[in-house]
């Protein structure tokens, strides 16, 4: 990649300076006139920083939450309770009703695939049984383990107790539900008063990590490295941070006009094949309320580490060829020519005799 400024047309007194991200840059030029010499120096000024300057390269990503699924009754009845679109729910709460008996949910990795009760081969869902009921405040005499025994059948009674269910001492998938940890609510499929049935599509649950999901070009998936740190720039123009967490290793073939897979003589692809490429926000409060929100994530390119660097707008371009940036000084501002190196975020690496972080160069005024 050509890291250097070019010229690419102008007229006089402006020039325009192309970057190797693509952009353009309008900044004062000496052309046609004397070479510049010693001012009173510069209406404004920014100082010469030290620093990472980064390259970026701008894909469009949608924002939601990560862990879509949908979850299905497990027994026949009439909805009496079914939580609001957008709600979280956590370990101990309902997911929904039938007939007024709760399906609750607690926090575990194995399904609840069987009836739980005393009898049973002792396995890991009989211990996240009993760590839940533990964290609901049910585990008196209650060793957490993978067996099922006469004090596991009483926590289970008293947590049914309170959950207003039949005291059996037994669970099974028509009361309780196991998810890693707290949900989302994204749809409600059945509704109040509708009938439910074993099989039947309940609700749209998601985890409640804040994701933005990218389909990225082929082309550009190697800029794509998990663990990667990004730039998201929401819908109103804020900028937070983000971190690659998952890479696809699958090319989705663009669909064509038609409706096919690939390019046809019925209508072209319009897209490139891509990869999908999900991110985490740092901060998911910095996302709001955003749900499948159109966002730009921006992934970096190219970074030169340590140099010093000025705002783009520093940069004037000289009779003689090259650049220069004009220096403050006390009593007035000189012109020292420079080389440029990479240019990003706005700001653009130079190298120059005397130049130091913290001296001040003039840009264009506000």
């Amino acid at each position: 990649m050509n890291r250097r400024g070019a010229i690419i047309g102008g007229t006089a007194g402006i020039v325009l300076v192309a970057t190797g991200g693509g952009a353009a840059y309008a900044v004062y030029s000496g052309v046609n006139e004397p070479a510049p010499k010693a001012s009173a120096g510069p209406a404004a000024t920014e100082q010469i920083r030290r620093g990472d300057v980064v390259q970026r390269t701008t894909a469009t990503g949608t924002l939601g939450y990560a862990d879509s699924f949908d979850l299905t009754a497990a027994r026949s009845g009439t909805v009496t309770y079914v939580p609001t679109e957008g709600a979280t729910v956590k370990r101990g709460q309902t997911l929904y009703g039938v007939d007024r008996t709760p399906v609750t949910l607690m926090y575990g990795k194995v399904p609840l695939y069987r009836t739980l009760s005393e009898g049973v081969t002792d396995g890991p869902d009989v211990r996240q049984l009993e760590s839940n009921l533990r964290a609901l405040g049910h585990g008196d005499g209650l060793t957490v383990d993978e067996e099922f025994t006469a004090a596991t059948a009483a926590a289970v009674e008293a947590w049914q107790e309170d959950r207003g269910l039949t005291e059996t001492g037994r669970v099974d998938a028509a009361q309780v539900v196991f998810r890693p940890a707290a949900v989302r609510v994204a749809d409600a499929a059945l509704q109040t008063g509708e009938r439910a049935g074993p099989g039947a599509k309940a609700l749209t649950l998601t985890s409640t990590r804040r994701i933005v999901l990218v389909p990225l070009d082929v082309a550009d998936q190697r800029l794509a490295k998990k663990g990667g740190k990004v730039q998201v720039e929401l819908p109103a123009g804020d900028t937070v941070d983000g971190v690659i967490i998952e890479v696809g290793t699958v090319a989705t073939a663009p669909r064509s006009e038609s409706g096919s897979s690939g390019a046809g003589s019925d209508g072209g692809a319009t897209e490139d094949p891509t990869v999908d490429v999900e991110v985490e926000l740092t901060d998911p409060d910095d996302a709001g309320g955003l749900d499948q929100a159109p966002v730009s994530v921006h992934l970096e390119s190219e970074r030169a580490e340590n140099v010093l660097s000025v705002p783009v707008g520093a940069l004037l371009a000289l009779r003689e060829g090259g650049y220069g940036v004009e220096v403050a000084e006390a009593g007035g501002a000189r012109i020292v020519a420079v080389e440029t190196g990479l240019f990003g975020d706005g700001r653009v690496e130079i190298t120059g005799a005397g130049l130091a972080p913290g001296m001040r160069v003039g840009v264009p005024a506000p």
